[in-house]
């Protein structure tokens, strides 16, 4: 920030701020073009449905809150625009695959091994001639 120059048009105190912004924009625009170098089909033919999901829902949800900057930049106000019907609806079907994501992450059970050790916790009385049946063998 040393190097550069500040402009009169704004004050002073809002300097840093603004070069913050700069800075973070700047770092969308390089993440951006990284995404649209890679074609879109061969991107999503590595990746299985829930994923192609989750990158169309990212790249929506991303699409309409640089939207909802845009708009706020113009002295806007993105609450009563319709992009906030747009963000809540996205933000449900996001829900979903976190959902189904969740879902598939949960613990299985196999009712088997389950059974078994049920089966083999629970006390079974011995039989009263079983001391016998045991002397016996012996």
């Amino acid at each position: 920030m040393a190097g550069e120059e500040i402009n009169g048009d704004y004050p002073v105190e809002i300097h840093e701020c603004l070069s913050t912004f700069e800075s973070a924009v700047g770092a969308v625009g390089d993440m951006l073009n990284t995404t649209m170098s890679a074609s879109r089909s061969e991107l999503l033919q590595k990746l299985d449905p829930l994923e192609q999901a989750k990158v169309d829902l990212v790249s929506a949800y991303t699409l309409n809150s640089m939207f909802w900057v845009y708009l706020a930049t113009q002295g806007v106000n993105p609450k009563e625009h319709p992009v906030k019907q747009e963000l809540e609806r996205i933000r449900v079907y996001m829900n979903k695959v976190k959902e189904i994501t969740d879902k598939r992450k949960a613990a299985k059970l196999d009712r088997g091994a389950a059974a078994r050790f049920v089966k083999n916790a629970l006390w079974e009385p011995k039989p009263k001639n079983a001391s016998k049946v045991a002397k016996r063998k012996k």
